[in-house]
């Protein structure tokens, strides 16, 4: 059985792999290999397509590999790089090919928005009423509430991936919050 290895562990290994990738690009490998899969489902559950999000997938990773050695470390891993690039290469695809987002809502993400919206009652009302009052989001607003509670992501992830401070990344999640109660409620 393999030894756990700390965040700052793995940190400290990407930091290497960028670094051997910035002078060697076959070193690549080893980040394409790694977070292909991830950065895959992350455009599929957005394009919906399987052959679009490999187009999509394949241009971010090239990306990536052509502009490596504009990363710099900022304490966060790597693939938060890596989903602001495919982040933005979504969103080029949807307004190039004036394209409607797809959401992918589990059970479990209606809970976690759920339980942050309103704390106990209405759980079943909000399931059918949820997907609704997503596609009345905004596309960046319906960016954050996927990257935090459709993925997960801590809040410095969600700032990295955007672009923004972890700060704003919380007011700004806590606005839309507030923005899909009133719609729930029908204000």
């Amino acid at each position: 059985m393999k030894p756990e290895i700390s965040t700052e562990q793995q940190l400290l290994i990407e930091e290497e792999i960028i670094r051997k990738t910035k002078n060697n690009p076959e070193a690549f490998r080893v980040i394409y290999e790694r977070y292909y899969k991830p950065i895959f489902l992350f455009v599929l559950h957005r394009v919906g397509q399987k052959e679009q999000s490999a187009d999509i997938t394949s241009q971010v990773f090239l990306k990536a590999l052509v502009k490596i050695d504009r990363f710099t470390f900022r304490g966060l891993p790597f693939s938060s790089w890596l989903y602001r690039i495919a982040a933005n290469e979504c969103n080029n695809y949807f307004r190039e090919n004036k394209r409607s987002r797809v959401v992918v809502l589990e059970d479990y993400h209606v809970e976690n928005l759920y339980d942050d919206m309103f704390g106990e009652n209405f759980q079943e009302e909000m399931r059918t009423r949820l997907p609704g009052i997503l596609q009345r989001l905004k596309p960046e607003e319906l960016q954050i509430v996927e990257l935090r509670y459709l993925e997960g992501r801590p809040f410095r992830e969600v700032a990295e991936i955007l672009n923004i401070t972890e700060t704003y990344a919380k007011v700004r999640t806590y606005r839309i919050l507030e923005k899909m109660k009133k719609l729930f409620v029908g204000k």
